[in-house]
């Protein structure tokens, strides 16, 4: 098997990993915390964001940075400008920037905000305030990089249709 297709299916399989978190995260955790009282939905808002700090997580967040450009570039080497490249540029573009960036730039200051409340503190209004300023915003940013995962993961996987259905 040769390189290129090794990278095609790591490609397809990261990023269905991490589109399938997020989605999952939206259709399921998300709701259910929605449903906690403030100061509860901030505790379990920073316990999730260090859990998820863990190795499996970046192996498919990470790995998907790097694989799905390189993929790219590797395809272009062996194929020159086809439409499968384009899909796996516009996959690219998509991940780097609507998934890894926004992360990066939205949802991981915000976790880090978190990450430094002092929860224990403060009147039903303050505590709500500050669940507000967070959920809102990273609500808005999760759900974003949702789609834009869900649209890199679907063309990566029509560049492999196109590609070997020609």
């Amino acid at each position: 098997m040769d390189i290129l297709k090794i990278s095609l299916f790591a490609s397809t399989f990261l990023t269905g990993l991490i589109a399938g978190l997020f989605y999952s995260y939206s259709c399921s955790v998300n709701l259910g915390l929605a449903k906690l009282s403030d100061l509860e939905y901030l505790k379990a808002m920073r316990s999730i964001n260090k859990e998820i700090l863990n190795p499996w997580f970046f192996l498919s967040f990470m790995g998907s940075f790097v694989v799905v450009p390189l993929t790219s570039w590797l395809y272009y080497q062996g194929n020159g400008p086809d439409a499968s490249f384009y899909l796996l540029l516009g996959a690219s573009i998509f991940y780097v920037v609507g998934v890894f960036g926004l992360t990066v730039a939205g949802n991981v200051p915000l976790n880090n905000s978190l990450d430094r409340l002092e929860l224990g503190y403060g009147t039903e209004q303050e505590i709500n305030a500050k669940r507000l300023a967070f959920e809102i915003p990273w609500n808005r940013f999760h759900f974003i990089r949702t789609l834009a995962n869900a649209v890199a993961f679907a063309m990566v996987a029509l560049a492999i249709v196109n590609k070997f259905s020609a």
